[in-house]
């Protein structure tokens, strides 16, 4: 495998960010209490994360990327005005909720603002041609925040703004491919109306947010045709999201011909996940990071920046995460899986009619908007 510059994005202070549960700055009204241990969005799957990286060697072959805040100018590129004001404000009084159930404490606006920067310092290095493609193991993640409201553990829209900061540099179209087992919703939003900006979200179906992200769900105006869902039945494994890929994904990035891909890089489609009822593997997330990374080293010279969203297993994460890595950078395999030969050759891993048939409905959809789409004929 060749072995590519990988970026890696992490900062101490993103594991600071209080989400809510347990003792920290919103019990307390400190500012320096490391967050509890309860709670959906801890702190410890990106730690022992990071924690692996360092200490398995992989460390040593990635280039590391100090984040720094996004400005104000460039929040307000996709949120607005009194939105960035409110989290600015409700951070000074000691924390909030930036909505949908997203609550912080004082470093919030502090945290969520380093996590967006790092975002955007990924997408100017690999823009610049400093490194390959990079991961951006920021926390608080992105995907569910809107323009004028945070969601699910959200505050800014991480993807989003890397995005739009592409779009900022001259670029002219960008893809971002969602594979969290939630619903992209934030970003889906943000871009409905804009066709320069392709958002495809794979998620089990009707989780959260509910009673969206069907595959009707296709964009308005400028945008139509280039918002894509598939929703996924729960208990899908790596055979319904390899259909998706090369029914869906595959065919359509390469219509969009993206000059940069950037990818809401979740990992609670996993196995023992606690907010997701999938099957994947960390041999699974690898293989589609192949996919991806294919696909960018076609259309746009590798330029590839995975962002981190959720995943809350704290013990399957890391294994997930490093998976991911090794594929990005071309390293040999340093670590093994200890969980892979358990969660692997279960029964419904492989491709099931139920499966096929909700990614055929994605596929129909989209033929009757463009046709020339080769591949949706697959």
């Amino acid at each position: 495998m060749t072995e590519r510059t990988t970026g890696l994005v992490w900062d101490e202070l993103f594991m600071w960010h209080h989400a809510g549960g347990g003792a920290g700055p919103i019990a307390t009204g400190g500012s320096l209490i490391e967050p509890g241990e309860f709670g959906e969005e801890t702190p410890h799957p990106r730690r022992r994360m990071r924690n692996l990286i360092e200490v398995s060697g992989l460390g040593s072959t990635l280039r590391w990327v100090s984040p720094r805040p996004a400005t104000d100018d460039e929040l307000l590129r996709v949120h607005t005005r009194d939105y960035v004001d409110q989290i600015r404000r409700l951070s000074l009084a000691g924390g909030g909720d930036a909505g949908g159930g997203t609550p912080f404490g004082s470093l919030g606006d502090r945290a969520a603002r380093l996590a967006a920067g790092g975002c955007l310092r990924a997408v100017d290095l690999v823009l610049e041609g400093a490194i390959d493609n990079a991961y951006a193991l920021v926390k608080p993640p992105g995907h569910h925040a809107s323009a004028a409201t945070g969601n699910g553990h959200c505050i800014f829209n991480n993807v989003a703004l890397a995005a739009a900061h592409a779009r900022s540099l001259g670029l002219a179209r960008v893809s971002v491919v969602d594979w969290d087992v939630h619903w992209g919703n934030g970003t889906q939003e943000i871009f409905f109306a804009d066709g320069s900006v392709q958002t495809i979200s794979l998620h089990q179906a009707d989780w959260y947010p509910r009673a969206g992200g069907s595959a009707s769900d296709v964009g308005v105006g400028d945008g139509h045709g280039a918002h894509i869902n598939v929703p996924l039945p729960p208990g899908s494994g790596i055979g319904a999201y390899r259909a998706a890929f090369e029914r869906v994904v595959m065919p359509a990035v390469r219509r969009h011909e993206p000059e940069l891909i950037v990818v809401s890089c979740g990992f609670d489609a996993g196995a023992n996940d606690p907010s997701g009822r999938m099957l994947l593997t960390s041999q699974d997330f690898r293989v589609m990071t192949r996919w991806t990374r294919e696909l960018a080293d076609e259309l746009c010279g590798g330029k590839l920046v995975l962002c981190h969203e959720g995943g809350y297993s704290p013990t399957y994460v890391p294994f997930c995460g490093v998976a991911v890595i090794e594929e990005l950078s071309g390293a040999d395999s340093i670590v093994d899986d200890p969980f892979l030969a358990r969660y692997s050759g279960v029964g419904y891993e492989d491709l099931q009619d139920h499966q096929s048939a909700a990614v055929d409905d994605v596929v129909a959809r989209h033929r009757a908007i463009d046709t020339d789409v080769a591949g949706w004929a697959r």
